[in-house]
Formats: C-alpha cells, structure tokens, sequence
C-alpha cells in the first residue's frame, strides 16, 4: 500500500503535487516537463538506473506523470497507479493481465464502449464473459468457475444507475479464489464518493476524461491496483504497449484534481435538484438517481418527446460524454450504447425514451427550467 494516508481527501486533492521532490525549484504547482528522453550522465548511471527514482525515456516515466500517478494511488488506496490516453486504454491495460480462455464475470450495465470491447475479446482472443444481474449475489457466486480470473463492474451502473455492493462481491470472489480480480469502473462516483480498494476491489479504473478532469477538454484514463504484484505486471504491460497520457495532459488532469471535491459537492447538489424538478413533470415517467454525484437517468413518455426535447435545449448540450463543468445530455440507445444488440438493450431498461443527464455545475433552478421548457406541454 501506499504510506498511510494522513489527510483527508480534500486536503490530498488541494496539495495534488505540491511539496513534490522531483522539482528543485519548490513550485507549488508541478511543473511540466514536456522532454521525450533524459540526459544520463555516465555508464555507471545507466548501469545503476533506477525507474523508480529517475528518468531516461518519457514511455516509461515523466516527472509530471509521476506525480500525478502518485496522487492518483494516495486518492483510491493504491500501491501504483497508471495515468493512460484515455479511459478505454485504462480499460485495456488491465485486459492485458488476461489470457485466452480465462473467464471473466461483468455486471450486465457498463458503458456501451466496455461492452464493444467485451465483444471485441471474445471474439477474437478468445477470452469469455458471463453477465451478472448485479442484483442476485447466489447467481454471482455461481457464475465463478475455476476458469474465471476477475469481476468487473461499475457501481452506479451506466446507464440505468444500479448499485452494487462491492465488499459484498469482492467476499464472494475472493472467497471462491483468492486470486480472483474484483476491477471496479469508479468513474461515475470518484474516490471523493467511493473508495472500491477499501471495500475490498482489486483494481480501481476510472475514464478520467470524466469527473476527474472536469471540463470536457481532455481525453485521459487511470488504473489503480491495490497489490504491489498486480502494479509490476500491469507496469511491464504499460510500457511494453505505451497508451501513457502525455506530460502536457498529466499536469492538465493533475491541477483538475486539485477542485475535484469541490466540484463533486457542487454536481451532487445540482443533481439532487434537476432530478426533484424531473420527478414532478407529468412528461417524465420515471427518474434514476443513485444519490451522490451528477448523473442522472429518467425515461420521457415517447421518441417525439425526445427530439422535441434536444430541439429546444438552451443550457444543457446535447452531447456525448459526462462529468464536465457544463450539463451534457445523452439518448444512450443512440450513442453510448448504440452497438449493443436491441435484445440486451432492452433487457436492461436502454430503450428509446432513456435519457442520461451529466448534470453540471450551472445554476440548478436554470437548469431544471431550461429541462421543463425544453420538454413543453
């Protein structure tokens, strides 16, 4: 593990690379170090090199990526972090711990691009998934065979927000085999929320585009890992296949942590006040929200509605992606969930009339009038 953390989170995320040795300079905010390799001084420093503690190739190490990473592992209760080009490189650095044949349980609602990639594996590596309801915990126990290598799932759910319980799945497969991998997908809640390694997870995976970096103006993903061991692999597999976030982006998402807490109080406000408002128009049949953070799903009363409704937005976009500054709203069988097969969409809830709301940090009385006008009479 990581030394014992002895802030609170919002003082880790406030000091996010201050007091940081890799700077002579004592700058309060973590420089960036825009260099692709690094000068050695003699054969003796490449004899004695230390990745851990110096620097030679940007793939294998930067110094702002490095903190960050460092932050990172403080912020989930991790030994090692990796900062990667986007939350599917996230996802498939931790794909590379996996072999053909291996077996893997998933919760039945994750983002539309898991489930692709999901597809993507079976098909062509030969990996096979089984899908948990995410509610019957006897099922998840017996879905684990002695094939089966991790758990993977999001909690609250995308887009349907279920909620899992993840001390309770990492003690049914841990007990089933201890090395079982229980991989929790923390974007939607954040460490600020939720902490998957202290309930029990293995690995921690976030599409830090999202919540972690806040603005909807960067493309990043982080994995976490909770054992010094599953950290050494996934850091060979790292820089043997080099999706790294570039140094210009780790400083970007490192000084967006830094209002991370604060942002999250702000969208979880927002959210409890749009979804309240949503719950009372005639033209909305029913509201998903899991409590905390900002994002909410609710189902319209038919298609028309829905057009009419992105038709006459004034505040919120109709846009792709969540957990920006700005209020984003979504059709999910349309767009993040479009390559699914109907069947399974449906089966979940991601019909036509589902909408997935990121609700921003703008004014929330704005917002809920600019939903209720948008949706008409």
């Amino acid at each position: 593990m990581t030394e014992e953390k002895q802030f609170d989170i919002d003082t880790l995320l406030a000091q996010a690379g201050n007091r940081d040795n890799h700077d002579q300079n004592n700058a309060i905010s973590t420089p960036i170090y825009l260099a692709s390799n690094f000068r050695h001084r003699d054969l003796e420093d490449v004899e004695n090199f230390d990745p851990k503690k110096q620097y030679s190739y940007s793939r294998l190490a930067t110094p702002t990526r490095h903190v960050l990473e460092e932050t990172l592992a403080k912020l989930e209760n991790g030994t090692a972090a990796f900062a990667t080009s986007s939350g599917m490189a996230a996802i498939q650095l931790v794909f590379s711990l996996f072999s053909s044949g291996d077996e893997i349980v998933t919760s039945d609602d994750l983002y539309g691009g898991s489930f692709r990639y999901f597809d993507y594996l079976a098909e062509h590596y030969g990996v096979k998934f089984s899908k948990w309801n995410g509610r019957d915990y006897n099922k998840l126990a017996a879905l684990i065979t002695p094939k089966t290598k991790a758990v993977w799932l999001e909690t609250p759910s995308n887009p349907t927000m279920k909620i899992i319980d993840i001390n309770r799945v990492a003690t049914i497969a841990h007990h089933a085999n201890a090395n079982i991998l229980v991989c929790v997908d923390n974007t939607f809640l954040t460490p600020v929320y939720q902490q998957p390694i202290l309930s029990g997870a293995d690995i921690v995976v976030h599409s830090a585009t999202k919540y972690l970096s806040g603005h909807n103006d960067m493309l990043a993903g982080a994995v976490i890992a909770k054992s010094a061991e599953i950290g050494e692999t996934l850091a060979f597999n790292f820089n043997t296949t080099g999706a790294t976030l570039d140094p210009f982006d780790s400083w970007l998402l490192l000084r967006s942590l830094k209002t991370l807490s604060v942002r999250m109080t702000r969208h979880t406000a927002n959210a409890k006040y749009v979804a309240a408002s949503l719950a009372k128009l005639p033209q909305v049949q029913k509201v998903l929200y899991p409590g905390q953070g900002g994002m909410i799903s609710f189902y319209v009363q038919n298609l028309d509605q829905v057009d009419q409704l992105f038709k006459r937005l004034k505040i919120i976009s109709f846009a792709e992606s969540l957990g920006g500054v700005e209020s984003l709203l979504t059709i999910p069988a349309m767009q993040t969930h479009k390559d699914m097969a109907e069947a399974a969409r449906l089966k979940l809830g991601i019909t036509d009339e589902l909408l997935r709301l990121s609700v921003g940090l703008e004014n929330p009385a704005d917002l809920a009038a600019d939903l209720t006008q948008a949706l008409g009479d």
